[in-house]
């Protein structure tokens, strides 16, 4: 599709919209219905399009902007923090899924360069989707979301150094494999150091000039966006890695607020077009006969996958619930692994049979995940029983001992919520014992009156290790109400009688709360409100008398 063919655009936005439309009736994800447009309307169906032209254009744009926005939600300090993990899962990753997918491809009878190429496909996993996917549950700022992205942007770089090498064995130079890599490392630190310089000197005069227009802020987002994602690309690395940076160089700005609203619904367009990309690039040659390994391989990437970085996050002592939610984002194979199937092909080192294979794995893949990954917290319940073996004792519970069992107050949580609630219960002069499951956020803890330790609201057993008997109240900040009312429960059970805290985000998870026999409720967002506006209205309304309880300058 050519930008001069309008009619057959406007064809394919009407027919995916109607998909939109069937798939939200039967409460079935986007991305699969979008994805199965382009498989109809491309190639393989009524060949309306091409992965090329216009789609891919868009397509493009959209991922760089979706990846600027993910960028622009982290700071260099969150990067530092879950820097080791996502580096440490994502090699480990890359390195188990290959090993194992190769002896399985062996086992299967492939010789062996195919064997090595469906290994490596099955290796990575598709940034674009997963970031879509947890960004539309707003899990992209929790500790598995940051992670998850960690791990993705490395594959994404470890893609970059893999088709190098297989280009170069295809032109057959024996010294050129070290020298391109080499090459690209020297590349990367450049393009390093060229956005380290414009965060430090160029970007927050510029955008002091260029924030005075709303507007002109938002082209400029684009354009940056854009700019980076091509200087990547031009350097030999994705556009994905690229963009990511560009939202990472902005930030630490006051601006990057104001940018991410106003782009996120440009995002969600453009992205449309990525996935009707994906759909149109899909080829089924030969598949039919490939269905039995097909399903084989699915099947490890949908549930080895996962299991792999449940056993590496739980060796580093991380909950299994943060390994297994991050696992999710694992489970299929990426539009990388159909781009490098393609130069393997192109290279004459495998067949279009091979293709089909790995095309197949990917749209099972992709679509099984999609469901996983949305059904998360539900299936983490049902599988807790069997994944509680991974975790590590010595990682989750230990003896409380000296100053820690002196606590007034146990408090789970220190969020943005948690941690300002303990900095006014130590304010107050109460002793608060903190549990939190990031070790990063209990490590950066360091406040008097504040001990914080590693632990689980889900793990019950956990209630053992604290000083109960001594605590004269026990507070959740977690908005889960699955969590509050099993927390809730097993102190009852323990024989707690002293008060029961729990937070709810919602009146309908509150009124179940209250009703389970909470003492006290708190709706962070609900008491915000209120106590704005009865701040508002002193302000609006100044005859009615001052209250010192109603100082607009408290309002939050």
């Amino acid at each position: 599709m050519e930008l001069h063919d309008f009619p057959l655009l406007a064809a394919v936005l009407a027919l995916t919209a109607l998909a939109g439309l069937v798939a939200t009736r039967l409460r079935q994800p986007l991305i699969v219905a979008f994805i199965a447009v382009g498989i109809l309307a491309g190639p393989a169906g009524a060949d309306w399009v091409e992965p090329a032209g216009t789609i891919e254009v868009l397509a493009q744009l959209g991922i760089a902007i979706l990846l600027f926005l993910v960028g622009l939600r982290l700071d260099l300090h969150l990067i530092r923090t879950t820097g080791p993990i996502a580096v440490a899962t994502g090699l480990g990753q890359v390195v188990f899924t290959s090993v194992i997918g190769y002896l399985i491809a062996l086992g299967l009878g492939m010789d062996t360069v195919t064997a090595l190429y469906v290994a490596v496909a099955l290796t990575f996993s598709s940034t674009i989707i997963i970031v879509k996917l947890l960004s539309d549950k707003r899990e992209l700022e929790q500790l598995h979301g940051r992670i998850a992205v960690g791990f993705l942007i490395v594959q994404d770089i470890v893609v970059v150094l893999v088709m190098i090498a297989l280009t170069a064995f295809g032109q057959e130079t024996g010294d050129s494999v070290a020298q391109d890599i080499a090459l690209v490392f020297a590349k990367g630190l450049g393009l390093l150091a060229g956005i380290a310089v414009l965060m430090r000197w160029v970007l927050p005069w510029l955008l002091h000039h260029i924030a005075r227009s709303q507007e002109l802020l938002v082209l400029f987002g684009v354009a940056y966006a854009v700019a980076v994602a091509a200087l990547s690309d031009w350097l030999g690395f994705s556009t994905e890695v690229g963009a990511f940076l560009a939202g990472v160089s902005l930030a630490t700005t006051p601006y990057r607020d104001a940018l991410g609203a106003r782009l996120v619904s440009l995002r969600d367009f453009l992205l449309l077009f990525f996935f009707l990309e994906l759909g149109a690039r899909l080829e089924f040659t030969d598949a039919a006969g490939r269905l039995a390994e097909a399903a084989v391989f699915s099947l490890f990437v949908l549930v080895g996958n996962p299991l792999i970085v449940v056993v590496i996050m739980t060796a580093m002592r991380y909950p299994v619930r943060v390994g297994f939610l991050a696992g999710l984002t694992v489970a299929q194979i990426s539009e990388f692994s159909l781009i490098l199937a393609a130069l393997g092909l192109s290279l004459g080192h495998i067949d279009a049979a091979t293709v089909s294979l790995i095309t197949v794995v990917g749209l099972i893949t992709i679509g099984g995940s999609t469901y996983l990954i949305l059904y998360s917290h539900p299936l983490y319940r049902r599988l807790e029983p069997w994944l509680t073996r991974f975790e590590r004792t010595d990682s989750r519970r230990r003896e409380i001992t000296g100053h820690e069992r002196e606590a007034d107050v146990i408090l789970y949580g220190l969020g943005r919520f948690g941690g300002q609630l303990a900095d006014h219960l130590t304010a107050s002069g109460h002793r608060v014992l903190a549990v939190d499951f990031d070790p990063h956020r209990v490590a950066r803890t360091d406040r008097p009156g504040i001990t914080a330790i590693f632990g689980s609201a889900e793990d019950l057993h956990f209630l053992e290790t604290l000083p109960l008997a001594r605590a004269r109240c026990v507070i959740s900040t977690i908005p889960l109400p699955e969590t509050n009312l099993a927390l809730l429960h097993a102190l009852r059970h323990h024989g707690y009688r002293e008060r029961i805290v729990l937070t709810a985000h919602n009146p309908h998870d509150a009124h179940r709360l209250a009703a389970a026999g909470t003492d006290l409720v708190l709706q962070p967002f609900t008491d915000a409100a209120t106590h704005a506006a009865h701040a508002l209205d002193r302000l609006l309304h100044p005859d009615t008398g001052d209250n010192p309880d109603d100082d607009p300058g408290t309002a939050r």
